[in-house]
Parts: structure tokens; sequence; C-alpha cells
């Protein structure tokens, strides 16, 4: 008699959360199981440094790393043709070659796709920049080395439906500082233009004071706002957008000429899941229970941007919630654990924390954020701003891409939010 095959547990995205997950599913069950990860491209790169790159503070190369000899030394099958779809009632991962790969267990981390197209003229093969991807950032650049040249109105922002906010004030703050360096900020309007309620909302009902931070950071950098904000259509050098009152009612409407523009876009889920009835919600999000685990379909467990979850609260302009690096690696950790139960034969029963830790870094200082948990109400709610920000990020960009290098899982968020916690005495 052959010996039984061990489970076959496939991790469709090596992003951030695909790949400790990898490494810690691989850690945690060793001989137990095999494991491949499937992936379009075989490239990790660091997305919280795209802003750095579209000022050509980084460049491509330093944010970027080869994945294929990191599986392979830690023995992880690796396929970087990417998947065209799930199929889940058959239990197999449809590749873009069309061969059909199957799964006893599926872990579905694959990031969001972006979905510049529901706003006409939004995003890179329109008339706006991105900082989603390391490809947009580096477009990013090269339309604002134009910019320098030849000055004129910047719009920085966030549209409709988005769920991640920390990037376009991050992005604006950076852009006043390259702009203040290069002698022309006195020549370039600034307008920040957001779906969020107020400034500092950040799709989590703000954090600490991050609406008085983030308010008086622009007041300083001479930024304006526009808030409840729905773009509306973008032509070349002119964004038009709906401004609503709280009650959701056409408030004023903006017509803004801009040079340059960074839009952050709304999410849905990638064409491999979309639409798959009781795997996705409408938007394509993966559905899940507490335990991370689809509730249909109970061999797939999902994590990270992908994930549906529901907003914090009504708001007049629809804002998403974000999934940020640390309630990401919380994500990850249940996952493992609850795989390890499911494989002895017991029910899974351990949750995320979904904690949030935020570095926003503005060339020349920078806001930090706390939340545990990342909705409200929370047992730390806390914000700061100052220098420390800025070497901080730095330093955890050097230290996160060491590790993934070297193929090692660490709760890379916990220790930095521990380490915070420490030094400002939080409670």
């Amino acid at each position: 008699m052959g010996s039984k095959a061990r489970p076959h547990i496939v991790i469709l995205g090596a992003g951030l959360g695909g790949s400790i997950a990898a490494f810690e599913i691989k850690e945690a069950l060793g001989g137990e199981v095999d494991i491949t990860v499937v992936n379009m491209g075989k490239i990790y790169h660091f997305v919280p440094s795209n802003p750095w790159v579209a000022v050509n503070w980084r460049s491509r190369e330093a944010i970027e790393i080869d994945l294929e000899p990191v599986f392979r030394k830690r023995k992880i099958a690796f396929n970087s043709d990417g998947a065209k779809r799930v199929h889940p009632d058959q239990n197999a991962l449809e590749l873009n070659d069309g061969a059909m790969l199957p799964y006893d267990y599926l872990v579905i981390a694959t990031g969001p796709d972006l979905a510049f197209d529901e706003i006409e003229g939004l995003g890179p093969n329109g008339f706006t920049s991105s900082v989603c991807h390391v490809d947009h950032a580096l477009g990013a650049y090269g339309a604002f080395e134009a910019l320098v040249n030849t000055p004129r109105p910047i719009v920085v922002g966030a549209v409709q439906g988005a769920s991640c906010f920390g990037p376009a004030y991050e992005f604006a703050m950076i852009l006043d500082t390259e702009l203040r360096r290069r002698k022309v900020r006195d020549r370039i309007p600034m307008t920040f233009v957001t779906s969020e309620p107020y400034v500092g909302h950040l799709g989590l009902d703000g954090v600490g004071d991050t609406k008085g931070l983030l308010e008086s950071e622009m007041r300083q950098r001479h930024i304006k706002w526009i808030t409840n904000a729905k773009v509306t259509k973008v032509e070349p050098s002119m964004m038009h957008v709906d401004e609503l009152g709280e009650d959701g009612a056409l408030k004023a409407q903006h017509d803004l000429p801009f040079g340059f523009s960074m839009m952050l876009p709304a999410f849905r889920g990638v064409p491999a899941v979309f639409g798959i009835e009781g795997l996705t919600n409408p938007r394509g999000f993966i559905l899940v229970d507490e335990h991370q685990r689809n509730p249909k379909f109970q061999n797939i467990f999902a994590l990270g941007v992908c994930v549906a979850i529901a907003p914090t609260g009504k708001t007049p302009v629809p804002v998403g919630v974000p999934k940020t690096g640390f309630m990401i690696e919380s994500m990850v950790t249940a996952i493992t654990a609850n795989l390890k139960e499911v494989l002895g034969g017991a029910q899974p029963s351990h949750r995320a924390s979904w904690n949030a830790i935020c570095l926003a870094d503005f060339g020349d200082g920078g806001v930090c954020f706390i939340a545990q948990p990342q909705i409200p109400p929370r047992n730390v709610n806390w914000s700061a701003s100052g220098g420390w920000v800025h070497l901080a990020k730095i330093g955890f960009e050097k230290y996160f891409l060491s590790k993934i290098k070297q193929g090692v899982s660490e709760p890379f968020y916990e220790k930095m939010a521990l380490d915070l916690i420490g030094v400002h005495k939080l409670k």
C-alpha cells in the first residue's frame, strides 16, 4: 500500500499577506503538507514605498525582491503564471496557461483589482497618476518631473469607494516637501480631494487626533481640501468633483484644473474570484467568518485587502475600510493556527486581532497612529506626529525587506506597535 498523499495547500497571491502566509504555514506545518504559491509574476515589491518612488526618493530595484529563490530555499512550490479562475466546486485553481491546479485547502491573498475604469478618465490609462503599484509610481515620477518644469496646480486624494487613504495624505505631504526643496512650491497650488466625511477619517472614523493633526499639517503646508467629494469625471488637465453635504445632497460642484494628479481608486475583487456565488460579495471581496474561513466553501480561507469588511458607518459618499499590514499579519497567524486545527480534525478557533498601525511619512516629518482594534470602540486609540515617523518608516522598510528576502515570517507590525507603545507609554 502506498502512503497517503499530504494535504495540498494553495496560496493565491504573493504580496505582503500571501508571502508571509506561505512562510508561516510552512514553519507551522512543515512536512505535514505540500504548499504551492500562485502569483502573477515573480517579483514582490514593498507597496508602502511607492510614494517615495514617485518622487525618485527610491529606485524600483531598492524595493523589489525576486521571490523564486526565496520560495525555493524554503521548499515551497511557486507558479508565477497567475490564476485565471477559482473553481471552488472542483477544489481547483485554473491557471492562466489553462492548467488546473487541485487543492485541498485554498488561501486567497490576491489583494485588490484597481477600479480605475469606474470613473471616466481616472488612472494611469487616463489622466491621473497612481502609487498603487511600482509601475504606476514610476509613471507618476515622469509626470511629476514634467510638472516641476512647467508648474501648474496639483490635485491629490482618494475617490468614492476608496478604502485606502493613508498613502493619499502621505503623497500630498511628500509632494509638498519635494517641491519646496526644488524651490517651486510657491508656483504650484495643491488641493486634496477625498470621499472621507472629514480630513483624517481614514475609513476608520479617525484614530486619536488624526483629524486635528492632518488638518494642521494641511494648513501649515497651504493645501486646500474638499471632503465628501465624488469625482464624476476626469478630463485632460481638469477634474470634475461633486461635493455633498452631510445629508447626501449636492452642496457644490468643482472644476479643478491640474497639471499633475494622483487619485487612489476604489478597490474590487480580482477577476479570478469576482462573481462566484457564496464566495464573494457584489464587489468581489471574499466572504469570511470570524476564523477567516468562507462560510460556503469551508476549505477556503482569505486574508488581506481581498476580504469583505463592512464600513464603520454610513457616510454621504461611500468610504471603505482599510486593511492595514498589522491586520493582515494577524489574519495570517489566525489562518495558520486554524489550518493546523482543521488538519488535526478539530474545528477552527482562532480569530485575527484586526489591529492597525500606520506610519505616514511626510518627507520631513510624519504621522503615526495605532488602533487596537482597528474598528472602534478601541482599547488603544492613539496618534502622534514628528520627524521620528520619517526615520521609523525608513527603518521598517529595511527590516521588512530583509526578512522577506530570508523567507522569514515574524510579527513585523506587532513588534513595531509594541515598540512604539513601550516608547510612548500608550494606554
